[in-house]
């Protein structure tokens, strides 16, 4: 069977003249990019260049990464909009109650009721804790916090969430 491949980031542009790219990120492991991490170039059309990090760095907001063997922009410029994967067996084992954004986006959110509130479409990042925003069916998108007074129970396997929201959350 072929190795499964996971999204950890896009670059989006290439950043000075020594060979930085510019990425959008889409995990929360830092360790994704620290120097001697090998990293996955893909897009539609190429197959799969493999990239070992040389240096990274945060700028304005962004992941700034160079690539051993690519020391110049003209090495890195035909990487922009393509994506930046890990392998299946560089997935690390997460702690309880921790899960990759694969594993929740999608699943369907229910009160403790079994009144269903929405479907997950994404994860925002934003600082202390992650925020999963709930499509609703009948109403602007839910921000839910994922802090243990409010999500009880996650099952993945069942594509099932259960939340007990605090005064005002779902108004």
């Amino acid at each position: 069977m072929e190795n499964q491949m996971f999204n950890v980031g896009k670059i989006i542009n290439t950043h000075g003249i020594k060979g930085e790219v510019k990425v959008h990120r889409i995990t929360d492991f830092d360790e994704r990019f620290q120097p001697g991490q090998l990293l996955y170039w893909v897009n539609d059309t190429s197959e799969p260049v493999s990239l070992v990090v040389r240096s990274h760095r945060i700028h304005k907001g962004y992941d700034l990464i160079a690539f051993e063997e690519h020391p110049s922009i003209n090495d890195v410029e035909g990487y922009k909009n393509g994506m930046l994967m890990v392998s299946e067996e560089e997935q690390a084992d997460l702690e309880e109650h921790e899960f990759y954004f694969r594993e929740i986006i999608g699943c369907i959110v229910y009160l403790e009721s079994g009144e269903e509130i929405g479907r997950v479409k994404e994860i925002l990042t934003p600082g202390a804790n992650d925020v999963w925003v709930v499509e609703r069916h009948d109403n602007s998108d839910l921000l839910l916090p994922y802090i243990e007074p409010v999500v009880k129970r996650v099952d993945p396997s069942q594509q099932r969430i259960i939340i007990d929201p605090i005064e005002g959350l779902l108004d």
